[in-house]
C-alpha cells in the first residue's frame, strides 16, 4: 500500500511541473503579443484620408502624350522604340494586350509588361525609356508682371520664380501662397512674406520649387477697395451746368 501510494504522489508530481505551453499535438502555443508584433504592417490600418509623405527622391511619373521605348533584348521581335501614352493612359503593345501606365515609373511599367507578355514569352527582359515627357514647370498667377506656367531646368526658389514671371506688379501684396501638391487630395500651402525674404530676414525660408508647384500673388487691398471707389478721397464733382 506504501508503494501505491508513493507511485501516486509521484504522477501528481509530473502532471504539476508539465509545461502549460504545449498543445495535444506536441507544438508549442503562441506566447502573447509583444509590442513589436503589434507594430508589424500587417497589424496596423492605414488611413487614407492622411497625406502621403513624398520620397525624397521620387522617380519620373508617365503622363499622357509621354513617348516611351520599349525594348526586349531577348526578343527583339516585339521592340517598340516609339509608344505614345494615349489620352485614356494605356498604351497599345506589339502581340499583348493595352495596359494602363499613366502615373507609373519606368521600373513599374517594366513589371506590368512583364504579366502582359506573361502568356507569350518566358519571364522576358524588358527595358522602358523615357523618349519625349513632361519637361517640369512651374505656375505663376496673380500680380506678377507675365502670369503663366514656365519651365523648371534647375533649382529654383519661389522669390526667383517670382522674378522669371517678371516680378511683382504696383498692386501686389508682399506675402505670397505657394502651393505644392503632397498627394491627389492633398495640397500644401505656405505663405511666405517677400518683404522679409528680400531684406536677408528669415532667408532660409525662401522655400524651393517642385514641378507642378504654384505661386501666387494677390491683390493688395486698397487696390480692391479703389475699385469701388472711381473718385480720390475729398474731391467732388458736380453734374450740374455752370452759369456765368
Amino acid at each position: 500500500m506504501e508503494r501505491l501510494s508513493a507511485l501516486v504522489l509521484g504522477f501528481v508530481v509530473l502532471l504539476t511541473a508539465a509545461p502549460a505551453n504545449v498543445s495535444g499535438q506536441g507544438g508549442a502555443v503562441p506566447g502573447p503579443v509583444t509590442s513589436t508584433d503589434a507594430a508589424s504592417p500587417s497589424l496596423q490600418h492605414s488611413n487614407s484620408d492622411q497625406p502621403v509623405l513624398q520620397k525624397r527622391n521620387p522617380r519620373y511619373q508617365v503622363h499622357a502624350d509621354d513617348v516611351l521605348a520599349l525594348t526586349f533584348p531577348l526578343s527583339p521581335e516585339f521592340n517598340q522604340p516609339s509608344v505614345m501614352v494615349q489620352p485614356d493612359g494605356y498604351i497599345n503593345l506589339q502581340g499583348a494586350d493595352s495596359v494602363y501606365v499613366q502615373g507609373l515609373n519606368a521600373p513599374e511599367i517594366a513589371q506590368v509588361l512583364k504579366k502582359a507578355y506573361a502568356g507569350t514569352l518566358h519571364d522576358p527582359i524588358i527595358s522602358v525609356d523615357l523618349v519625349d515627357f513632361q519637361k517640369p514647370y512651374f505656375l505663376a498667377s496673380g500680380q506678377v508682371g507675365k502670369p503663366g506656367q514656365y519651365d523648371l531646368r534647375h533649382e529654383t526658389t519661389v522669390s526667383e520664380g517670382i522674378a522669371i514671371a517678371g516680378g511683382l506688379v504696383p498692386t501686389a501684396k508682399t506675402q505670397v501662397f505657394l502651393f505644392h501638391r503632397v498627394s491627389t487630395n492633398w495640397v500644401e500651402v505656405k505663405r511666405l512674406n517677400l518683404n522679409d525674404l528680400l531684406r536677408g530676414k528669415n532667408a532660409n525660408e525662401d522655400a524651393y520649387l517642385s514641378p507642378g508647384d504654384s505661386i501666387f500673388v494677390p491683390e493688395k487691398f486698397i487696390t480692391k477697395f479703389r475699385k469701388y471707389v472711381p473718385y480720390g478721397v475729398g474731391t467732388s464733382i458736380s453734374s450740374s451746368p455752370a452759369f456765368y
